[in-house]
């Protein structure tokens, strides 16, 4: 028997007109709503102000209760939003998402504590494919996916690479392209809902 998906979707972008929030966050919501339980992390509807420590324990309690993750995010300056970055800084913490296990005196390797959840990363981009893959070695996902998910998810790199989708010149694309992406989406969605 599947279980039900206990889906937390995080998105992280200051305009509710904009792709990410309008597009994409849209499509995972809609699509799951008839099968899932979902929490929303809105990180820019959000007041990061400090204190922000019942936030982040929300946050925290959010992601220990999900068996899915879907985080959505432009990238700006080759990075996630300050807010996305921000929740990976604060939420995902020695102790809480990993721990490290020491093998020598000054050397320890990370132990993911959420190995058990399921994730999905949606990114969109100004710029086209060809200078990111090329150019720039695709910095953005290498560093999303080794520098942050390998430490809080563990290493199942082809799940996290596959899982972690990206979407180009989104401010050009034409409206049959943002259908496509959308699409893309969809079937990921439905993907997870058909496994549970």
């Amino acid at each position: 028997m599947k279980r039900k998906i206990k889906a937390l979707i995080i998105i992280s972008h200051p305009d509710e007109k904009s792709f990410c929030y309008n597009g994409i966050f849209k499509e995972i919501k809609n699509t799951l709503e008839p099968h899932a339980e979902i929490e929303i992390a809105d990180l820019y509807n959000e007041s990061y102000l400090r204190p922000r420590e019942e936030l982040i324990e929300k946050f925290k309690r959010w992601v220990s209760w999900s068996t899915h993750l879907y985080i959505i995010s432009p990238v700006w300056w080759f990075r996630c939003t300050p807010r996305l970055e921000v929740f990976f800084d604060e939420v995902f913490t020695p102790g809480f998402a990993y721990e490290f296990k020491p093998i020598t005196k000054t050397y320890g390797v990370p132990i993911p504590k959420l190995k058990d959840k399921k994730v999905r990363t949606y990114i969109t981009h100004g710029a086209p494919a060809l200078p990111v893959l090329t150019l720039y070695l695709n910095s953005v996902k290498l560093r999303l996916v080794m520098g942050v998910y390998t430490f809080v998810f563990g290493w199942k790199m082809s799940m996290l690479f596959s899982r972690t989708r990206q979407f180009w010149s989104v401010p050009f694309s034409s409206l049959d392209i943002r259908k496509k992406y959308l699409s893309r989406v969809r079937k990921d969605i439905e993907k997870d809902i058909s496994r549970g």
